[in-house]
């Protein structure tokens, strides 16, 4: 196949590795712009721009697609490199540009997109995190024939994976890369055996994986401790999870990356540390403060993400103390 493919981050980066390796024909990528990034917030080229320029592939990064948008020449340049690109395919993998229906349209079996969640569950922005949030027993990767709407596009193929009970984002991420690229290799290779059946989505069971916004981070103890448990593993490793406590005359906000639920005790105050030790941090939750979560690693501004016991050492908790 001659594909054009369009993504950005690491995940995506996984997926053009994968076709690389397959011996696909790739005469152009598509990322976004390089943005600030690390200590001194300099130009950073995405992960598929830098897989890009390891092969020697053309990179195109426009603002935008929108030929009568802000951007239009940003989009006008864009769509000559993609004409002139003759491909048979366009693979996208969390690019994070609106395609218009020009783009859909150009190569000549359209736009094939590569999304970490069993369709119609978990469309949108944040599959991943929405899944484990959710406490889902699995997710997957769907092969999806792209149309206008927002995951929308007919099912190609469709690969299941269970979530473990100790999955982070992080940890569910790289298998999802990994499963996302095998499938693709896959889908193309019954492309061109032209033995590919477009499914539509079923109407039952659509559910919106919305953005992760930072304010989602702030821990609320009254929440039940297999909830904050499992948004631990989602927010990791963003945003993480992160509560303030009054400590020495002063306010600081703690980050929490992992909390595991424990049973339930006797009723206390949300937010309270009812024990330590090198295990972790006992902490009331829930509306009567009877649930009870162990917090095994934390962070202090500044500071390293630490288990517990390392944390402890550095910064002296008692029982007692309130997470607000």
């Amino acid at each position: 196949m001659r594909i054009i493919f369009a993504g950005t981050p690491e995940f995506a980066a996984v997926a053009l590795q994968a076709l690389l390796a397959a011996g696909h024909e790739i005469p152009l990528v598509l990322s976004q712009p390089d943005r600030p990034a690390g200590r001194g917030m300099k130009l950073q080229a995405s992960p598929v721009k830098q897989v890009a320029l390891q092969h020697g592939i053309p990179v195109a990064q426009p603002q935008s697609l929108k030929l009568d948008g802000k951007y239009a020449g940003d989009a006008a340049a864009a769509q000559a490199q993609i004409l002139a690109a003759a491909a048979d395919v366009m693979v996208v993998a969390a690019y994070g540009l609106i395609l218009p229906q020009w783009t859909l349209d150009a190569p000549r079996l359209g736009c094939m997109n590569i999304h970490a969640s069993l369709l119609p569950r978990w469309r949108g922005a944040a599959p991943i995190h929405r899944a484990i949030e959710a406490g889902d027993a699995q997710t997957g990767i769907t092969i999806m024939q792209m149309d206008a709407g927002l995951d929308t596009g007919a099912m190609l193929t469709v690969a299941n994976l269970p979530i473990a009970a100790d999955d982070s984002t992080a940890s569910l991420h790289d298998k999802l890369a990994s499963l996302g690229g095998d499938l693709m290799v896959h889908t193309l290779a019954r492309a061109a055996q032209s033995t590919l059946q477009a499914t539509p989505q079923p109407s039952a069971g659509v559910t919106y994986a919305e953005k992760i916004s930072k304010t989602e981070a702030q821990i609320d103890w009254s929440q039940d401790a297999v909830v904050l448990a499992r948004k631990s593993r989602a927010f990791d490793p963003f945003p993480a999870c992160a509560s303030s406590l009054q400590h020495a005359s002063k306010t600081e906000l703690l980050k929490i990356w992992r909390l595991e639920a424990l049973p339930d005790g006797a009723a206390a105050r949300m937010g309270q540390v009812l024990a330590l030790d090198a295990t972790g941090i006992t902490i009331a939750c829930g509306t009567d403060g009877q649930g009870r979560v162990l917090a095994t690693q934390l962070q202090k501004a500044g500071g390293k993400r630490l288990p517990a016991a390392q944390f402890l050492a550095g910064f002296p908790l008692k029982t007692g103390d309130i997470f607000e």
